[in-house]
C-alpha cells in the first residue's frame, strides 16, 4: 500500500470520528490502568460494568489495596479470571505505593515492570492517559492493519512497529482508537460489512464482501 493511500484511509477515519478514545470509562491513569488490566479476554461493556461499582468506592492504589484480593475479587467476579487479575492488581497497587508515590508511570519499562502489565496494557496507557503516539496492537489491530494491507505483520510487535513507520504522524496519536473501532464494528473477524465501510476504495483487501 503506498503512503497516499494510508494518509487518506486516516484522514477519512478523522473526519468521521475527530476525537476517538477507548470505550473502558475512566477518569485517571490509574483507573485507566485497572480497567485495561481487567479488560484482557473481557469485553469493555463487562469491565465497565464492575469498574461502575468499584471506583465509586475505590479508585486510587491505596484504596483498592485496603479492599485486599478478597475484597477487590467482590467488584470484579462477572470478568473472565477475575481472581488473577485482582492477586495482580492488588500487586501492582502495592509497588505503585511502595516505589512511585501512589501515581502511575509514564514510563514503558517502568508501566511493563507492573504485575499484570505487558507491552499493550503499557502502550495504551502512554498513548490513552498520557497522549504518546503509541500503538497498543490487540486483535482487532492485527487483523485490520493485515486484512487491508495498512500494516502487514506476522505478529503484534511486527505490526505495531510498522504502523509507528508508516502512520502519517499527524494521525498517530488517535491511529489505534481508529482501527480499533474499526475492526469492532465494521472489519469484523468472521464477516466484514465491506458494502459498508468508509475505506472500501483504498482497502486492499482480495475477498471483500457485499453486504
Amino acid at each position: 500500500m503506498n503512503k497516499e493511500k494510508r494518509y487518506e484511509i486516516f484522514r477519512r477515519f478523522r473526519e468521521d470520528n475527530p476525537h476517538p478514545t477507548t470505550e473502558l470509562k475512566f477518569s485517571s491513569p490509574f483507573e485507566l490502568l485497572v480497567a485495561v488490566a481487567l479488560s484482557a479476554q473481557a469485553t469493555d461493556v463487562g469491565v465497565n460494568k464492575a469498574t461502575d461499582k468499584l471506583f465509586p468506592v475505590a479508585n486510587t492504589p491505596e484504596a483498592i489495596y485496603a479492599l485486599g484480593v478478597e475484597g477487590l475479587s467482590h467488584y470484579i467476579k462477572t470478568i473472565n479470571f477475575y481472581n488473577t487479575k485482582a492477586r495482580n492488581v492488588i500487586a501492582a497497587c502495592k509497588m505503585l505505593i511502595d516505589e512511585h508515590g501512589g501515581q502511575v508511570p509514564e514510563n514503558r519499562a517502568q508501566l511493563e515492570a507492573l504485575p499484570g502489565v505487558g507491552r499493550k496494557t503499557a502502550n495504551v496507557i502512554l498513548n490513552t492517559a498520557f497522549g504518546h503516539p503509541e500503538m497498543a496492537v490487540d486483535t482487532h489491530i492485527f487483523r485490520v492493519s493485515n486484512r487491508t494491507n495498512v500494516a502487514p505483520g506476522k505478529n503484534v510487535v511486527e505490526v505495531e512497529k510498522k504502523l509507528l513507520k508508516v502512520v502519517p504522524k499527524e494521525f498517530r496519536v488517535d491511529a489505534h482508537h481508529w482501527l480499533i473501532l474499526h475492526g469492532r464494528y465494521v472489519c469484523k473477524a468472521r464477516k466484514p460489512q465491506c458494502g459498508s465501510c468508509r475505506i472500501e476504495d483504498l482497502c486492499e483487501y482480495r475477498h471483500k464482501t457485499s453486504d
